[in-house]
């Protein structure tokens, strides 16, 4: 919960922050540095690496920098939250512990003094996509997970990139069919709606930026889909509860 008095939060998801992405890189390290400062918590919403191979990987200079920085956002007294995402899902206590960071679970219920909002990923809910299902529930479990983090570092970058080649090649390959689609399930979606009470909900993954409004048993919930940082310039969404609205700000 957030503590009394809090106004203003902010929300961000999808960055697929890497090597390859600098300029990315430094538009997150200044929006830290800056924007983030007026808020009492920034939510990050999953894919904030590209990939993450374990928290023995901490010292990556890919990583370094932004772990940093997100520290000195913590100690400056924002409260800093991080779901994990379909690329960075091995993040752990090691990475909190470095950030400042909490590490929420996937759906995570936010209850403010004005408001309620259930937050995710948003990963779980594109349940047409059966290989990526599939992938995803292996992916998660203890087992395959001990497995993978008992391999060498290099060899787990090497995993990391080819998967994230397959990945971008079944997507090319996908789009060019006329039903494909990478977006949330609508009967998923309003089950999951009607699971968290018709709060307000707010993900990303799809990289389909929109404000949606379903009817779900006569109810009327807002959802909010957040961009995904690409091409020099990123987005937050902004909670501000003394006008008790959510605003996008174009981040550059």
């Amino acid at each position: 919960r957030v503590p009394e008095g809090a106004r203003l939060i902010l929300f961000v998801s999808d960055l697929h922050l890497s090597q390859q992405t600098p300029e990315l890189n430094a538009l997150f390290l200044k929006f830290l540095g800056g924007r983030a400062r007026a808020a009492e918590a920034l939510f990050i919403l999953g894919d904030l690496f590209e990939y993450w191979v374990g928290d023995d990987d901490l010292d990556n200079p890919n990583h370094a920098a932004v772990i940093a920085a997100l520290r000195e956002l913590a100690d400056a007294g924002v409260a800093v939250h991080v779901m994990r995402g379909n690329r960075d899902f091995l993040l752990g206590d090691g990475f909190a512990a470095a950030s400042g960071a909490r590490l929420l679970s996937d759906p995570y219920v936010l209850s403010t003094p004005e408001w309620q909002f259930v937050l995710s990923h948003g990963d779980a809910l594109c349940t047409d996509d059966r290989d990526y299902q599939a992938f995803r529930t292996q992916s998660r479990s203890p087992e395959w997970q001990a497995a993978f983090l008992q391999k060498p570092l290099a060899e787990r970058h090497a995993i990391a990139r080819a998967l994230r080649e397959k990945s971008e090649a079944g997507k090319q390959e996908k789009a060019g069919r006329a039903d494909y689609l990478m977006d949330v399930n609508a009967g998923a979606t309003d089950d999951f709606l009607r699971e968290h009470g018709y709060a307000t909900f707010i993900h990303g993954h799809t990289h389909r930026p929109a404000t949606h409004d379903h009817i779900v048993d006569g109810i009327h919930v807002e959802r909010w889909v957040l961009a995904d940082w690409h091409d020099g310039a990123g987005e937050c969404l902004v909670w501000d509860g003394d006008t008790e609205t959510l605003t996008r700000e174009r981040l550059t």
